[in-house]
């Protein structure tokens, strides 16, 4: 499973390094990490037969909102590595603001899947997939601020 979250670390941190990116390569790098996700779900997450059509369902579902919130997650760290060395105290409050926004909107929407996984399926199933999701996030969230520079001060 580790050899997972660091590739889609590394999938994020990429995106940080290129601030140029445009839609197509976001495109394809979401679809690379989101196949690689989908393995992982499919390894940790065991719906019944009976359940899993519809987990399925509800998840592709899911992942087509996360992907969007991805982008701005991606578009947030490309502005950050154009302004960092630069950003005044205004730049860095609103951006910093748009950051928790986004954190907010990404557990929110987790929080609203556990429940429409736990109403077609039970408590083990929708606890197993919010466990992963936050498996996941934690991961990269944690090479994130571990790679990211600080915002400097200006004189």
């Amino acid at each position: 499973m580790k050899k997972y979250i660091l590739l889609i670390a590394a999938i994020f941190l990429a995106s940080f390094a290129y601030t140029q990116s445009n839609k197509e390569e976001i495109d394809l790098m979401q679809a690379a990490f989101g196949m690689d996700k989908k393995a992982l779900v499919a390894d940790f997450v065991k719906p019944s037969p009976a359940q899993k059509d519809a987990f399925w369902k509800l998840y592709d579902e899911y992942e087509t909102q996360r992907k969007s919130l991805g982008k701005e997650r991606i578009n947030l760290l490309n502005q950050y590595a154009e302004q960092y060395k630069t950003m005044t105290s205004e730049q860095a409050d609103v951006w910093t603001m748009k950051v928790i926004d986004l954190q907010k909107k990404t557990d929110n929407l987790i929080v609203t899947y556990y429940k429409k996984v736990k109403a077609i399926s039970d408590g083990v199933v929708a606890t197993q997939f919010y466990q992963i999701e936050y498996y996941v996030l934690a991961g990269i969230r944690a090479e994130l601020i571990q790679n990211i520079p600080f915002v400097e001060k200006k004189p």
